[in-house]
């Protein structure tokens, strides 16, 4: 992709005042959170993100794909690529996210984004795809994802698949038939 990279740097701090001096800035930099957005966020025109909060059920939700349209400062523009607000722009700002997996409380203020050039069978589930890529080196992990994966494009010359071998194994527990 053409055109320059802008980088964006969380705001990490502890939200207990007499815990600050417990945890410098860099460990707080270096913790990648369940869910959450990276310290470092890298993003350009135009590239494909995945929205990981939701900011405005039903059309801005976790999993939402979007496409980059405009880099601020502490605002971007971004269009959503597919769902029942496809082609809608949104501004959408650093939000503070708030991690309950640790044993002190951390907030993090930063985009909610993370680069979507791929994505897992599971998140493609409910979307219209144009084109799409499945990556099958390694069998499906459970019943009903290869079929997901299969039936997200609206038309078969536009499905690529990469298989080493011809077969996928596609599980069926007789336990689930009954």
């Amino acid at each position: 992709m053409e055109g320059s990279i802008t980088g964006y740097l969380s705001v990490d701090t502890v939200m207990d005042n007499e815990q600050v001096t417990s945890y410098p800035v860099e460990f707080l930099n270096s913790l990648e959170l369940s869910g959450g957005p990276s310290h470092k966020l890298r993003l350009k025109i135009d590239v494909p993100v995945l929205l990981k909060r939701n900011l405005d059920a039903p059309r801005l939700c976790n999993g939402t794909r979007l496409q980059i349209t405009h880099l601020g400062s502490n605002i971007v523009r971004a269009t959503v690529m597919t769902g029942i607000a496809r082609g809608e722009s949104f501004l959408i700002p650093r939000i503070p996210i708030i991690s309950t997996d640790l044993p002190f409380q951390f907030k993090r203020l930063q985009f909610p984004f993370k680069l979507a050039f791929g994505m897992t069978i599971n998140k493609t589930q409910g979307q219209t795809l144009k084109v799409a890529g499945v990556h099958l080196e390694k069998p499906c992990f459970s019943h009903g994802q290869l079929y997901v994966a299969y039936s997200r494009v609206s038309s078969p010359q536009n499905l690529y698949i990469l298989a080493k071998k011809c077969k996928t194994k596609n599980v069926v527990y007789k336990s689930a038939l009954v």
